[in-house]
């Protein structure tokens, strides 16, 4: 994730010719925040359902009360399925799992999604796992310890729980979603387009850039070369959307790893329907890097998808803040390794 700076700053800079911004690798959505903020209509995609659902949020404007309504309304109902595996019945207390499966199902029978809709399933994955508060008044999270930013794996955590003593909490799905979205200060601002325009799509393919014409801004940070397990970290949350309720191993990803050169084509498909779209000029900037423990040349592998679109007059590569710096989910997991080295490129359609 990058932080929201990056995109407010080139948004302020191109705000005045008044671009469609498009993120193709939306992730969870702060290029389309830091269009709503600038007042610009964007357009995001992404292959993870959980970076979608928590994406479309950041275009939604609802009232509390209405979300806190339609969330009543479903955690009125009795949940069908309630999983009774090990990790489960450690993670969540018998009342808060009941609940959550109320809230879950019904969220996946809505007819419509609604902008309350987007916005309490977003606020739902939020709240879903998270340090356990010693105040249970105030606990911002529904489960047992564990990271807030990734799910930790079922046996690995029923272990933990089973060596550490924890008991989870038994705290009311509402109450805890009420005072996320307390938190949230501009929940019922005025937006530009809507959530629909953010989907779960494959942006290596040409049917999601059908509707976007005109000048183009976008603004995006590509998966870095071996990052594969984004939707297998995020399992628990995916479980929440309608997935499986285990980690699934055989989850698809967008751009294929298995080589470089497999790498830099898939991203230069990704860059020449940008490029298609763009009917008055379009400038890309991206910000891209290494993962420290995969060999891999940041600079080279985007100046090669440059490349192999065509087409592109590379304006500067700089080098980015390290992936430590700011609220960084590298810095909240604490992780022992080196954070990942980062560089920012624009470039323009000649």
């Amino acid at each position: 994730m990058f932080p929201l700076e990056y995109p407010l700053q080139i948004i302020k800079k191109h705000k005045k010719y008044n671009p469609v911004v498009v993120d193709p690798f939306c992730g969870r959505g702060t290029t389309i925040y830091a269009a709503r903020k600038g007042g610009l209509r964007s357009y995001g995609f992404d292959t993870s359902p959980i970076a979608v659902a928590i994406a479309k949020a950041k275009l939604a404007s609802a009232s509390s009360g209405d979300i806190l309504m339609l969330a009543t309304e479903l955690l009125e109902t009795e949940p069908r399925n309630i999983p009774d595996s090990p990790f489960f019945q450690k993670a969540y207390s018998n009342s808060t799992l009941r609940q959550l499966c109320s809230l879950r199902e019904g969220l996946l029978r809505l007819d419509k999604e609604t902008d309350e809709s987007a916005l309490l399933r977003a606020a739902a994955l939020g709240c879903l796992h998270g340090p356990r508060a010693s105040d249970l008044a105030r606990s911002g999270y529904f489960s047992n310890q564990m990271p807030r930013t990734f799910a930790s794996k079922p046996d690995y955590s029923v272990r933990f729980w089973k060596k550490k003593e924890l008991v989870a909490p038994k705290v009311s799905v509402l109450d805890v979603i009420r005072r996320k979205i307390e938190r949230i200060p501009d929940l019922n601002s005025p937006t530009v387009g809507s959530f629909e325009r953010i989907r779960c799509v494959d942006a290596r393919f040409s049917a999601p850039y059908r509707n976007i014409k005109g000048s183009i801004l976008a603004v995006t940070s590509p998966p870095y070369y071996g990052m594969r397990t984004y939707v297998q970290d995020q399992w628990l949350r995916n479980w929440f959307l309608g997935g499986p309720d285990d980690v699934d191993y055989n989850t698809d990803i967008q751009i294929r790893h298995s080589s470089h050169d497999d790498f830099v084509r898939d991203l230069a498909r990704v860059w020449t329907h940008l490029k298609k779209s763009a009917t008055d000029g379009i400038d890309l900037y991206v910000r891209f890097g290494t993962i420290p423990s995969i060999k891999s040349d940041a600079r080279q592998l985007l100046r090669a998808s440059l490349e192999e679109s065509g087409g592109w007059k590379l304006l500067y590569t700089r080098r980015a803040r390290t992936a430590s710096e700011g609220k960084r989910q590298a810095e909240q997991m604490k992780s022992d390794s080196s954070a990942a080295e980062e560089f920012d490129f624009h470039a323009v359609a000649v």
